[in-house]
């Protein structure tokens, strides 16, 4: 499954252009739900999204659909992630190697970092980046 949409150019298959979106909201949501932050920035959670999509409607919608559902709370620019549900990273965290581009940095990798959401896969990432998209590291 495609999860970079935007990134490449495509919202997705010609025949629904919306189950990208539909992808990319459940991805954004479920690594809201599991970030390692107290609280931070607007755009420092902008920039988690980013791993998603960059495209600001669906920015948007993750942000507004993650508040309605509880996952975090906003105020003045700061986001509050709600859930303590932490990727565990010898659990949530798969290593693959090959040849891969992080989606944070574009750096080239020989060793790829995915974290396994309920909605799906999400990565590669270079080993700095997995620690910093998942709050370990500021």
């Amino acid at each position: 499954m495609d999860h970079d949409g935007d990134r490449t150019g495509t919202d997705g298959d010609a025949d629904d252009p919306f189950e990208a979106d539909d992808d990319r909201v459940a991805l954004g949501l479920a690594l809201l739900a599991r970030l390692e932050h107290e609280s931070l920035s607007l755009a420092d959670a902008v920039d988690r999204i980013e791993t998603v999509t960059s495209d600001p409607t669906i920015t948007r919608t993750i942000l507004d659909e993650a508040e309605l559902r509880g996952i975090i709370e906003r105020d003045d620019g700061i986001v509050r992630p709600k859930s303590r549900q932490y990727v565990r990273f010898e659990q949530d965290v798969i290593t693959k190697d090959g040849e891969f581009s992080c989606r944070r940095c574009g750096s080239g990798l020989s060793t790829g970092y995915f974290i396994d959401l309920e909605a799906g896969e999400l990565g590669p990432f270079g080993s700095s980046c997995i620690r910093k998209v998942t709050g370990r590291d500021d």
